[in-house]
């Protein structure tokens, strides 16, 4: 397949929409985090925008911006050393501060910090298989536009410190789609680029291969039932019963079903993923990184968009005040590049 030169301003205006989009589906999400579909219903209804007067992402947005800057400043020359030392930095030698709604694989990766275990072992904990490196994984996708297989890479090296397994591959699984995205992918091959960066037996590929086919078998179309596609796709993947929401390879099905069925379209995906519940914020954020980096900013509606503002360091005092979109600039080349479309 040849390569194709894609110049700084297309690439910009996908990196912002994959990083806004990350936002607006975090900030989406987060009121129903950990719901069923059918307590979405009764408290909302169907949820069609925000449903809070101040809307806000969570921890998912936050380590999505750690860990661009932390990319900003090395590039391809990420090493697990650097990774360590950000968190030590930024996080695990601070004051723990509010740290509001982290997640268990992130509280365990700081236990272990803090007792003075190094990476990889500082990732051996209860939940090394959740979605917290996925939630935080499309900026090496705009990082690596074109390149899913150096984003899998990159992304794997930062997930060193808090992941293994499952938990591996669903970041790998995240940045290679938003590598893909980038280079203006459509959805069949976003999600061949994720699928071909992850062992086929994996728990994560098994989930992502039958969330896609539940929502290329019932995807939505005129005059379908937004209800039934839902239901289709979280039937795919989610163990009932199971009381855990962050686990990797639900997750990134979920997020990627809801792309596949909404065709890409951003609003139908972040509201696809939203209203399946479990971890909801977590599974519009990749879905919303996913479409916004393959149609960029101006898929994103407005009022959307501009509801994001700067991070205000509930989970992670040392990034308030950062923007996604700053972030985006900075992971953006100023030069033409050459990317696999």
């Amino acid at each position: 397949m040849a390569l194709i030169a894609c110049n700084p301003q297309v690439l910009l205006e996908r990196a912002r929409g994959a990083l806004l989009g990350l936002a607006v589906g975090d900030a989406l999400g987060a009121p129903a985090e950990n719901m069923k579909p059918s307590e979405i219903r009764r408290r909302w209804g169907r949820i069609e925008g925000f449903v809070t007067d101040d809307p806000a992402g969570t921890d998912d947005t936050e380590y999505a911006i750690f860990s661009g800057l932390l990319l900003a400043r090395h590039g391809s020359a990420l090493t697990v050393a650097h990774v360590e030392t950000a968190w030590h930095h930024w996080i695990a030698d601070l004051d723990e501060g509010p740290f509001r709604g982290a997640g268990f694989s992130e509280r365990g990766t700081l236990e272990n910090l803090r007792r003075g275990l190094a990476a990889p072992i500082s990732a051996q904990h209860r939940h090394a298989w959740s979605d917290g490196l996925a939630m935080r994984a499309a900026p090496f996708g705009v990082f690596a536009a074109g390149r899913p297989a150096e984003a899998a890479r990159l992304v794997a090296v930062d997930g060193c410190v808090s992941h293994d397994g499952e938990g591996i591959y669903g970041g790998q699984a995240v940045a290679a789609g938003v590598a893909a995205a980038m280079a203006g992918g459509s959805t069949a091959s976003v999600t061949a680029a994720a699928l071909s960066v992850i062992p086929s037996d994996s728990w994560t590929a098994r989930s992502l291969r039958r969330a896609v086919a539940a929502a290329q078998r019932d995807g939505l179309r005129p005059g379908s039932d937004p209800l039934a596609v839902e239901h289709a796709v979280r039937s795919a993947v989610v163990i009932g019963g199971y009381p855990w929401t962050d686990l990797a390879p639900e997750a990134v099905g979920l997020a990627f079903g809801a792309f596949v069925a909404a065709r890409g379209d951003f609003t139908t995906s972040v509201l696809t993923a939203v209203n399946m519940g479990r971890d909801a914020d977590t599974t519009a954020a990749v879905a919303g990184a996913l479409a916004g980096a393959m149609s960029g900013e101006a898929s994103i509606p407005a009022d959307w968009g501009s509801a994001i503002g700067p991070v205000r360091g509930s989970c992670l005092p040392s990034m308030q005040g950062y923007h996604v979109l700053d972030i985006a600039e900075l992971l953006t080349p100023d030069d033409d590049i050459e990317v696999m479309p």
